[in-house]
C-alpha cells in the first residue's frame, strides 16, 4: 500500500503537472536507464496529452548506447533547455549538482518536483516524490500517470518498462517487491515488449566491448579475505581495444559474478580521476560507502567518483570492508 504522505505528494505533483502548459524534464548527468527512462515516458505522455516537453541532462551529453532505442525525440541540448522553467520535473536526482548545469535551471523553476528512489535523497525541491522502497523511478512515473488519468501507450511504456528493468537488474535485486512485477505488468499490459528491450540494453554491444571486457577480466583482482574483487580501465585501454567511454556500462556485472565477490568494484578512468562503480551481494552497504564519498545509490548498488590515485581510491575500499 503506498504511504500517505508520498499519495499526497503524487496528488500535489499532478495538480501542477496537470495545469501546466509547458514541462522541462531532466535527470542526473550520464543518466542510467531509470533516469532516461523515466524523463522520456513522462515527456512522451506529457505531448500526448497536449503539453509542450522538452528533457535534458547535463554535460557530457550523450545517451548511452545501450537506450538508443528509446524514443528520444523530446532531448535537447543542455543549451536549450529553459532557463527559469515555469515547473520543472527531475528525475533520479539527490542534489542540485548532479544536475550540472541545468542546476540553475531547477533553481530558477516557478515549481521543482523532485521524482527519486534512493535513500540517499535527503529531500530538495518544492514538491518531493521521494521513497526509497521502491524499485525504480520509473514505478513513481508509472504512479504520477495514473494520477494525472493520462494514457500510457505503447511509446510511454516503453520508456517506463526500460527504466524498471534496468534499476531492478531485470527483476533479480532485492528491491523488486511484488508491486514491481504488477506495475510492470500494467506496462506491459500497455505494449511494452520486455523482450526488446532485454536484446537492446544487455544483449547489443559493440565488438570492442568484448576487447575493452577481456582487459578488465584479465586484470581483476580478488582479494578473498575482504569478500573483494576489483578491477579496473584506463583511457589507454579504451584507445586499445576501440570501446567508448559510454559503451562500459556493463563491466562491472562481468566482474560481481564471481562467487567470491560480497563486493564488486569497477575503476574506470575519467578526465579529472576516477568514476568508481560498487556492487554488493547484500552483507555489505555499498551505499553507504558511495555516500561517505561524495557518491549516492543503492544498499546493493551505488558509485562515487575520486581525484586521489588508483591504488589510493582502491585502498580507502578495503579500509571500509577491514572496518
Amino acid at each position: 500500500m503506498m504511504r500517505a504522505m508520498l499519495q499526497e505528494e503524487i496528488r500535489k505533483a499532478a495538480e501542477v503537472i496537470g495545469e501546466a502548459d509547458a514541462l522541462a524534464i531532466s535527470c542526473h548527468v550520464s543518466p542510467d536507464g531509470d533516469a532516461l527512462g523515466s524523463a522520456l515516458g513522462l515527456a512522451h505522455a506529457a505531448r500526448a496529452a497536449g503539453k509542450e516537453a522538452v528533457v535534458s541532462f547535463g554535460t557530457p551529453f550523450v545517451v548511452p548506447p545501450s537506450l538508443e532505442f528509446l524514443d528520444i525525440e523530446p532531448l535537447v541540448r543542455p543549451s536549450a533547455f529553459p532557463e527559469e522553467p515555469a515547473v520543472m520535473v527531475v528525475f533520479d536526482v539527490g542534489s542540485f549538482d548532479r544536475l550540472v548545469e541545468l542546476g540553475s535551471s531547477a533553481k530558477r523553476a516557478g515549481t521543482l518536483i523532485v521524482v527519486d528512489h534512493h535513500v540517499t535523497n535527503e529531500g530538495f525541491g518544492d514538491i518531493q516524490l521521494i521513497d526509497g522502497s521502491v524499485a525504480a523511478s520509473g514505478q513513481l512515473a508509472v504512479y504520477l500517470l495514473e494520477e494525472l488519468g493520462w494514457p500510457i501507450d505503447e511509446k510511454v511504456a516503453t520508456c517506463l518498462l526500460t527504466a524498471i528493468v534496468t534499476d531492478t537488474g531485470r527483476f533479480q535485486y532485492s528491491s523488486t517487491s511484488p508491486e514491481t512485477l504488477r506495475v510492470a505488468a500494467r506496462l506491459v499490459e500497455a505494449g511494452a515488449r520486455p523482450e526488446l528491450i532485454g536484446q537492446k540494453v544487455y544483449e547489443s554491444v559493440p565488438f570492442a566491448y568484448l576487447k575493452a571486457a577481456s582487459i578488465v577480466l584479465g586484470r581483476a583482482v580478488l582479494e578473498e579475505e575482504l569478500g573483494l574483487v576489483w578491477s579496473w580501465i584506463g583511457h589507454q585501454d579504451l584507445a586499445a581495444s576501440g570501446a567508448r567511454y559510454e559503451d562500459m556500462d556493463g563491466l562491472i556485472d562481468d566482474i560481481r559474478i564471481a562467487r567470491e565477490a560480497g563486493v564488486a568494484a569497477l575503476l574506470k578512468q575519467v578526465d579529472k580521476g576516477w568514476k568508481v562503480s560498487l556492487r554488493s551481494r547484500g552483507a555489505v552497504d555499498v551505499g553507504s560507502m558511495a555516500v561517505a564519498r561524495g557518491g549516492g545509490g543503492h544498499h546493493n548498488a551505488s558509485g562515487f567518483t575520486s581525484t586521489s590515485p588508483l591504488e589510493e581510491v582502491v585502498e580507502s575500499i578495503r579500509a571500509q570492508l577491514r572496518g
